[in-house]
């Protein structure tokens, strides 16, 4: 009889642990509310959850990436994004934690631009410049959301009509951007976009990593790898000068893994000019491929984050303008560096700049990007 009930006993451990262990190789994506904006709308949280039990928190205000929870080399999960735990920091002004970027990522020289013939002026919101699509940019809209589940893991599909005229942009444009957290850790986002009359068209992505853990000092000690043998230097209101400009011999040269402080205050023009690394790099490689265009490793953890996009640029901010004045999720206030961001892109000013890749969307085409943020530990 004893035998009996230790063998029953066994056969509940395992059939426990066996449960546990299909719920934690489940996929799922799980939709609540987060509240709602002074106007009434309501705001929702989309938590996808892959196989491996990596977990993506994005809410529909901006399509932000509210959390990101990763495992380090021994396994230890963590949130490496940067954000707040309620909306209503969110919907105060904030330094485009995790959002979505629209129409135009980046900055277009003193709003304006001039497509067919005709001269477009835009919301001017960075000195004289237009930043990241105006005053109130994809990154302060609602958003209509849909979960799904895909072979590739869970989903959540946003759209977004931006209407003729707003921000001072031409056309309707109908925007889908779609993020699935694969079961490889990857959290891959695909864009398209078209619109009913010519337009410019500029989609990017800005959370702020640090692969310690949000909150976790400053990002100094990350090592970087950019493939990309030029950069763009700016002018002292970060527009192109419109030189490529090669990184050797520079502080901009980040063709092997390199400390993000090791250079970031030496004596020289354009980190002066950025307050530290706040420059789009020129991606190795045809612009329209999927390719690798840089990786981050943070030692201590032992996270690794590599970036795939098909965009010809990428963003490298450092957090220069984080001041102390924010407090993340975990209590801990953000000081300056204390994230970074990868943002793939087109290049600045482009519309105005007529060397470079034209960002210019023709009425009937569809514009489309994917960039991935893929998460190792060793």
């Amino acid at each position: 009889m004893r035998q009996h009930r230790i063998f029953s006993y066994f056969l509940l451990v395992l059939l426990l642990a066996s449960c546990a262990l299909v719920a934690h190789a489940q996929a799922t994506v799980t939709k609540a509310s987060f509240g709602k904006t002074a106007a009434g709308e309501n705001v929702d949280l989309y938590t996808l959850r892959n196989t491996k039990g990596v977990e993506a928190t994005i809410t529909n205000l901006g399509g932000i990436v509210v959390s990101l929870k990763v495992p380090d080399k021994n396994g230890k999960f963590d949130d490496v994004v940067l954000g707040f735990n309620d909306l209503d920091s969110y919907l105060k002004p904030h330094p485009y934690f995790g959002a979505l970027i629209g129409r135009y990522g980046n900055r277009i020289a003193k709003g304006r631009f001039t497509l067919n013939g005709v001269e477009y002026k835009l919301a001017v919101n960075n000195g004289e410049n237009h930043l990241h699509g105006g005053i109130k940019g994809f990154d302060k809209v609602i958003w209509t959301g849909r979960e799904s589940r895909t072979k590739a893991g869970p989903a959540v599909t946003l759209t977004y009509l931006s209407k003729d005229g707003e921000e001072g942009y031409p056309g309707n444009l109908n925007v889908t951007v779609v993020y699935t957290l694969t079961n490889n850790n990857e959290l891959k986002i695909d864009y398209s976009a078209t619109s009913d009359k010519d337009t410019v068209t500029n989609l990017t992505h800005h959370s702020y990593f640090n692969l310690a853990g949000e909150g976790n000092g400053d990002i100094l000690n990350h090592q970087v790898l950019i493939r990309a043998t030029r950069f763009l230097p700016t002018d002292a209101g970060s527009i192109p000068t419109g030189e490529l400009r090669r990184v050797t011999g520079t502080p901009f040269d980040f063709l092997k893994l390199t400390a993000i402080g090791a250079r970031i205050n030496q004596d020289e023009e354009q980190l002066k000019l950025g307050n530290g690394y706040d420059h789009t790099w020129i991606i190795n490689g045809r612009p329209g491929t999927l390719r690798l265009a840089a990786q981050a490793y943070e030692p201590t953890s032992g996270r690794r984050m590599q970036v795939w996009s098909t965009e010809p640029g990428m963003q490298f901010y450092t957090g220069n303008f984080l001041d102390g004045t924010l407090t993340g999720k975990a209590g801990k206030i953000y000081q300056r560096r204390s994230g970074f961001c990868f943002e793939t892109q087109h290049y600045p000013d482009s519309p105005n700049q007529p060397a470079f890749p034209t960002t210019t969307l023709k009425k009937g085409t569809t514009y489309r990007s994917t960039t991935i943020y893929k998460f190792l530990s060793s």
